[in-house]
């Protein structure tokens, strides 16, 4: 089920979809039992973006099991705050664009 995106995954999304190195991410992706913010498939890239929800230490840990089984299945977890997004998209868009670039290792 897709949800309304946060402001900080709306304004992302329109940064991803205007990226220019030629890999798509999807928005909410299912992947196990998972559903991810973002995704790209061929490079094994996840992309979550973090509210102030995930401070509370019970939420921190749920997201440390989460990106543990989903590393451990050959995926590649970025992280970012709303914060981030809102602040110094730039930097995010980098960070993103450097791990699709990366090769991916099995």
């Amino acid at each position: 089920m897709r949800r309304e995106p946060t402001d900080a995954e709306a304004r992302l999304w329109w940064f991803l979809c205007r990226n220019t190195t030629g890999f798509r991410l999807r928005r909410q992706e299912p992947i196990g039992p998972y559903i991810v913010d973002f995704a790209c498939r061929p490079r094994r890239l996840i992309v979550e973006i973090d509210g102030a929800t995930h401070d509370s230490d019970e939420v921190a840990e749920q997201d440390r099991i989460r990106s543990a089984w989903l590393q451990a299945r050959g995926w590649h977890v970025l992280r970012f705050t709303d914060d981030e997004v809102a602040d110094d998209i730039d930097a995010v868009m980098d960070t993103i664009c450097l791990a699709l670039e990366r090769p991916r290792t099995s």
